[in-house]
């Protein structure tokens, strides 16, 4: 498996991290877990196209997890890639309609696309052929405990304890060649996540706190600091452990040394923070 770093910061607007997105490649598929903003201009930065991936699972929809969804599914089809696999939570349908349903928000340029006979001949002179289908992305609702089995890769998953009960939210696993991939999506340390993460090579984690840092107490059981990630995964049986989703102020040589000196002091394996555009080998 090969991951790459598409996106490792948050909602914040900021020149150095686009938010939520990680690329993972097993065997011939090419799995992208959340698609926050940024991300899209990433993955064109790391040399693939829209019509490479061929499975997208969403942890959650806050927007910096999907603000780029419909720019990936409309740039995938503009391309002629087959229909978009998309697996998230409720309400994935409904959010998928929304941009791309015949009352969609994106329903006029949809329109102009597939009825002007000027678009029509652009489309054509493309190799493709009339009359023009509307994207059509292949969703599938997932609730907590959802598996999937892929093509030499199987995909498990447990709910992360974060924006409920107006958004679920999940964490993913991949297992292939002997090897266990998690991503934890955005949680706090729960039984059901640790669980996910047991034995795991490689645990990609959120982590919204710096080393040390106090926050509102609403906040402080959702967003464990790098200490305390460490410990879960240390117990977990983690083989490699590394920080995503650094916030601004987090995000400086000061609080990279704190946190890297909490995973050492906590965490025996090999850790680190991600960065855009980084690539791993799993």
């Amino acid at each position: 498996m090969k991951l790459t770093i598409l996106g490792s910061g948050s909602p914040e607007a900021y020149a150095r991290r686009a938010s939520s997105g990680y690329l993972l490649e097993v065997g011939e598929d090419v799995i992208l877990f959340d698609c926050g903003g940024g991300v899209f201009d990433n993955l064109l930065r790391s040399g693939r196209k829209p019509s490479d991936i061929t499975h997208l699972f969403f942890t959650h929809y806050h927007s910096d997890h999907m603000m780029d969804y419909a720019r990936l599914v409309h740039a995938a089809w503009d391309e002629g890639a087959a229909p978009l696999k998309v697996f998230g939570p409720k309400p994935l349908t409904d959010i998928t309609e929304a941009y791309f349903g015949r009352n969609g928000a994106l329903n006029n340029d949809l329109r102009a696309r597939t009825e002007l006979p000027q678009s029509q001949q652009v489309w054509v002179a493309r190799g493709g052929t009339l009359p023009r289908p509307w994207p059509a992305p292949e969703v599938t609702e997932i609730d907590p405990g959802y598996t999937y089995e892929g093509n030499g890769w199987r995909l498990s998953s447990a709910r992360a304890n974060h924006a409920q009960p107006i958004l679920e939210c999940l964490g993913f696993a991949v297992e292939a060649g002997g090897r266990k991939f998690v991503y934890s999506g955005d949680t706090g340390i729960n039984p059901d996540i640790t669980e996910l993460c047991q034995d795991a090579d490689f645990l990609l984690h959120w982590c919204y706190r710096g080393s040390g840092e106090v926050l509102h107490p609403a906040l402080m059981p959702f967003s464990p600091d790098p200490g305390e990630v460490a410990d879960m995964a240390e117990k977990a049986g983690v083989q490699r452990l590394f920080l995503s989703h650094f916030r601004i102020h987090m995000d400086n040589e000061e609080e990279h040394a704190k946190a890297r000196a909490n995973l050492a002091e906590r965490f025996t394996g090999e850790a680190g923070i991600v960065k855009d555009l980084q690539t791993f080998e799993i």
